[in-house]
């Protein structure tokens, strides 16, 4: 049984796969409150199953790209599950995750990007060839520097239509998609490790700068 979560946008989504199928999935009625939300999604998502975190084989999670805030709750509880289970966990770029539905699904039939909302009027975007693999990427810019006439998968597109004429869904990271692209190999997976792609916007306030005072007599 594979759990499988992504907190790289502003809404958690959590899935369980029995190594068929998904067979039970979950998502937040309401954006951000990544922290509230996790867990007892996870607990709904494991009751529906009926069964219980001991029955679990294997976690997956969506590494981003994304806010730091968000990523940081998944990853940890990741990492943390998969210490206590004593399971294996699979990091995999949330944008990737997007790619294989879209093709999936049929929404797209050819070369394509994928956009995510990075904020500060910016996206996260990653190109793709037919079949879902990632060709470049995931660099994070404003949308005009990225502009494309290619069909664009994400919320980044929908929220600049200027600079991604074709947008297409689906908008945000399914963790249905998640659990079934780690189940059957189509996405690369690696460590549980964020993609941040900029520095946090809470930093630790470096030393003051020093001050040179004019020369005087009494500080010569």
């Amino acid at each position: 049984m594979l759990l499988a979560f992504d907190t790289a946008s502003p809404r958690v989504t959590v899935a369980l796969h029995d190594g068929s199928d998904v067979v039970a999935e979950e998502a937040a009625g309401t954006g951000m409150r990544h922290g509230e939300q996790l867990a007892p999604l996870i607990e709904r998502v494991l009751a529906a199953a009926g069964i219980g975190p001991a029955d679990l084989t294997g976690i997956a999670v969506g590494v981003g790209p994304g806010p730091f805030t968000g990523l940081r709750v998944g990853l940890v509880t990741a990492r943390t599950m998969a210490h206590v289970l004593q399971v294996p966990v699979h990091g995999v770029c949330s944008l990737d995750v997007l790619a294989i539905e879209a093709v999936e699904r049929g929404i797209v039939d050819g070369a394509f990007s994928v956009a995510t909302d990075a904020r500060r009027k910016e996206v996260y975007l990653a190109s793709y060839d037919d079949s879902g693999r990632r060709t470049s990427g995931p660099v994070v810019d404003r949308p005009a520097a990225l502009a494309t006439e290619l069909p664009v998968v994400g919320e980044g597109a929908a929220l600049y239509p200027d600079a991604f004429p074709d947008a297409r869904e689906p908008l945000r990271p399914s963790a249905g998609w998640l659990a079934r692209a780690v189940t059957t190999g189509a996405v690369q997976t690696g460590e549980p490790e964020p993609l941040y792609l900029r520095r946090p916007d809470a930093e630790i306030p470096r030393p003051p700068k020093a001050v040179l005072l004019p020369e005087t007599p009494a500080n010569r």
